[in-house]
């Protein structure tokens, strides 16, 4: 395919000039990164990026769908140096970034492919809602072990989360706005066993991160649950029947909140849980 092989030439023009510089540099990667990132959320993608690079060395893939009626694929590479703790050399990261336009981003599969790191696992963080039952969203997941999402970017959260729980069987699925109210549902296991009679829960926050936590207390106690909520660009407070839980004080960056999501293998149970019984309420 000839994009693959300009951004191969790429790539090697990048690491011999990084080699005759005379600075001994260790490439690695530890996974294949893709990131789904229509052009509103490149901006936000790429800073989640620079601070997670020391965390996780990797190849990372940007697809980027741009409207168009001519189909035509444009690629760059970085290589991205860092160094790392107890390692003498910088280490090198690759950056590729693919801009689909037109009928080029319906199939990314056959592009991403032959890009992937062979023997490494393969996460995809797909920024906004996804388009449910489309072509690119299928060609991701069968290349992909991992979808990390963020619910709260979506605007049709929660009834979109009836699409979600049709690929749990597909490919596991990491969701940021579960994993940002972490903190907050272990304060709310630290009230048991009295948190076993609660009624009503109410939430200062986004309304993904609300109903996750409302869906994890229905499934871990398996009775329905009353939730009320104020929006808040984050969870600043929460209620369990008028009483107010403990802050967990300072929360994980977005950064910080993806590196521990690429921490994880296999399905979460839990998360999968909390979003079916989300469901199963609306």
């Amino acid at each position: 395919m000839g994009v693959v092989s300009d951004i191969e030439r790429q790539l090697g023009r990048l690491r011999a000039h990084e080699e005759d510089d005379g600075m001994p540099d260790l490439r690695t990667s530890t996974m294949t990164h893709i990131v789904w990132c229509p052009p509103a959320w490149r901006a936000k993608a790429r800073a989640t990026l620079a601070g997670l690079l020391e965390r996780h060395p990797a190849r990372t893939i940007f697809l980027i769908p741009c409207p168009g009626s001519e189909a035509k694929i444009d690629s760059r590479v970085e290589l991205k140096d860092f160094q790392l703790q107890g390692v003498s050399r910088e280490v090198l990261s690759e950056v590729i970034e693919i801009r689909l336009r037109g009928p080029a981003a319906q199939h990314p599969g056959s592009i991403v492919l032959p890009l992937l790191v062979s023997d490494l696992p393969v996460f995809c963080r797909w920024r906004g809602e996804p388009d449910w039952g489309s072509v690119p969203l299928g060609e991701i997941i069968g290349v992909t072990d991992r979808l990390v999402v963020d619910s709260s970017e979506w605007r049709e959260a929660p009834k979109a989360y009836a699409c979600l729980v049709d690929l749990f069987d597909s490919v596991a699925v990491s969701d940021i706005a579960f994993s940002r109210t972490l903190p907050w549902r272990r304060r709310l296991a630290d009230l048991w066993p009295g948190i076993k009679k609660i009624e009503r829960l109410r939430v200062e926050g986004p309304r993904a991160d609300a109903e996750l936590v409302a869906g994890w207390l229905r499934s871990r106690l398996k009775r329905d649950i009353v939730l009320t909520r104020r929006d808040a660009p984050a969870v600043r407070a929460m209620w369990v029947d008028g009483e107010p839980v403990a802050s967990p004080g300072e929360l994980l960056n977005g950064s910080e909140l993806l590196s521990a999501e690429l921490d994880r293998f296999g399905r979460d149970p839990v998360y999968e849980a909390a979003v079916r019984a989300v469901v199963a309420r609306k």
